[in-house]
Order: structure tokens, then sequence, then C-alpha cells
């Protein structure tokens, strides 16, 4: 079974160094290129990613975020997640990446630590 879209969108957060981007669907190697792209084009100094409306995420999911980790702590900036049900909190632990991702239970207190 092919995965649905997954969709995505940048607004500003309540700080103006602040980017938040918002994804919906599942998080997978068969349709994570079009975030990917965008995602190497995002430079901000704060990046909430928001992940409520995610179902799931497989391990190319969790590359790209891994990725973006690695980017924004090279350049100086934050990253953080946000909205994470069970079953990606099953994946981050699993993995352990959970022990150096910054992760939020909401925008409101991504936005806070910032």
């Amino acid at each position: 079974m092919a995965d649905k879209e997954l969709t995505f969108s940048c607004t500003q957060g309540a700080r103006e160094d602040v980017v938040i981007l918002r994804l919906s669907g599942p998080f997978t190697l068969n349709n994570m290129f079009p975030l990917q792209a965008e995602m190497r084009t995002l430079k901000p100094p704060c990046l909430i990613m928001d992940l409520t409306d995610v179902p799931y995420m497989d391990s190319a999911g969790m590359g790209v975020i891994m990725n973006y980790h690695v980017a924004a702590q090279d350049a100086g900036h934050k990253f953080f997640l946000v909205g994470i049900n069970e079953r990606l909190r099953a994946l981050i632990e699993m993995t352990r990446v959970d022990r150096v991702l910054n992760i939020r239970d909401s925008v409101e207190t991504a936005e806070a630590s910032a």
C-alpha cells in the first residue's frame, strides 16, 4: 500500500527569529523528498518542527530530522520537535536520539526555550 501524501507548511513563530514547520501525513521514504528539499533552504535561527499530524515515521524520516539537527547545530541554530505521538516517541527512544534531539510538548514551550 502506498503512503498517503506528506504535506507541510511554514509559518512565522511568535518571535521574529522562529519558524514553525508543520507536517501532516506519514513521514516516510516514499514521500520525504519534497520536505527534504524545503528543509535544505530553511536556515532560521530557530526551527520548530510540529509533528502533531504525523501518524508515523520510518527511518528515512528520522534521517531527515537528524540531518537537519546536525546542520542546525553546526550553524549555531536551534531545532525543536513538538507534537510527538506515542508511535513516534517509540521510534525516537528505540534509536536513542531522544538523548540528542530537543523535544518539547508544544510549540509554545519550544518557543519559550528558544
